[in-house]
């Protein structure tokens, strides 16, 4: 077929694409006019979860499952925004990998605040000026996001769905790779780029900085000096700098877990993820006799992490992830058992688990 026939036929699909799109948008505000009237939540991760499974299933053509995936991000971010001002909060500044994150989830055509401090993103949402936050949680390399943790003590809001990100931080600059001197970053990037900077750059000199945005802004002004920095793609776009290598990594797996937190948990979707967090009463053997809850209900744990009270000297607090829902018999009556030997336990939220 001739190339101008072909670009027809193209046109030709896209005013179809657009026109099921328009009908989609028309079906889409339906739905938020009736959440609307019966005080439904907007954002349903779980049916986003189903819906995006679904593509990738139905999928016989060409395009690979990540782009099915970012094409119906978009879409479904623009659905979004229609059904209502979803606005999101989100530990910033712009063009970190809680940015990112957040983008990966909610796409691009929502309202994103960004917040200088984790607090301030709990207290956003908790004041209802943002729908949702999102957060860090912990990294395959540096482990839990303890000011995170902290905050779910006291607060009112609820886990209802989580984002795993492949971290890949880079070399960025605006200078040859030669004149590089300083290198600015996060303290995490240093922490899981550590053998790759004593590599490649042993001489260099290392200052942390509250962000790779921040990093990438001081290689930026400070060009002439021979700064460069460490961080994602987004922050390098940001201040106009050129990704000199990339995925530098020490490990490639390299991931990190962010949370979306907001007033409502998700219901049950049948791979499910559940956090609480507990204090033992300050009796011998209670910490063994609360976990032996879980065990007697075979309820799986993948992941626990101890915090101080901050209430009492030596008093901790336990964060733990179980696999499957609050409203699970089985999780129910393991959190009923759990009761019985401590002094508090919260359901921090179920949410779909995308690690199963």
């Amino acid at each position: 077929m001739p190339l101008d026939d072909i670009r027809k036929t193209i046109d030709s699909i896209d005013t179809q694409l657009l026109d099921l799109l328009s009908q989609r948008a028309d079906a889409v505000h339906e739905v938020g006019e009736i959440k609307k009237k019966e005080g439904l939540q907007i954002y349903a991760p779980e049916r986003e979860d189903a819906l995006l499974k679904s593509l990738v299933e139905k999928n016989k053509g060409r395009l690979p499952e990540k782009s099915i995936r970012a094409i119906y991000r978009e879409i479904m971010s623009a659905a979004l925004a229609l059904e209502d001002d979803l606005k999101i909060a989100y530990l910033g500044p712009e063009g970190t990998w809680t940015h990112q994150a957040a983008i990966q989830k909610f796409g691009h055509s929502v309202e994103y605040h960004s917040l200088a401090n984790f607090a301030e993103v709990f207290d956003h949402v908790t004041r209802r000026r943002a729908n949702y936050g999102v957060v860090p949680i912990e990294n395959s390399t540096e482990g839990a996001v303890s000011h995170t943790l902290d905050l779910f003590v006291e607060s009112p809001l609820r886990i209802c769905a989580q984002i795993l990100l492949r971290i890949e931080n880079g070399l960025m600059a605006s200078i040859p790779r030669e004149e590089i001197k300083t290198l600015y970053s996060h303290p995490q990037v240093f922490g899981q780029c550590r053998n790759w900077i004593l590599q490649n750059f042993p001489e260099a000199d290392l200052v942390e900085v509250s962000s790779t945005t921040k990093a990438a802004q001081l290689a930026k002004q400070n060009a002439a000096d021979g700064a460069a920095a460490m961080g994602g793609p987004l922050a390098a776009e940001l201040y106009e700098l050129t990704m000199l290598e990339e995925a530098v990594q020490d490990r490639a797996t390299n991931t990190t877990r962010f949370l979306v937190i907001g007033e409502e948990t998700c219901p049950s979707t049948g791979k499910d993820r559940t956090s609480i967090l507990f204090s033992v009463h300050d009796r011998p053997g209670s910490l063994v006799k609360a976990l032996q809850a879980f065990d007697s209900f075979e309820i799986n744990m993948s992941k626990i992490e101890s915090r101080p009270s901050k209430q009492k000297d030596w008093e901790y607090i336990f964060y733990v992830d179980l696999a499957g829902h609050c409203e699970d018999p089985e999780v129910r009556d393991a959190l009923h058992t759990l009761e019985t030997h401590c002094s508090l336990v919260k359901i921090l939220g179920s949410y779909p688990d995308l690690s199963l």
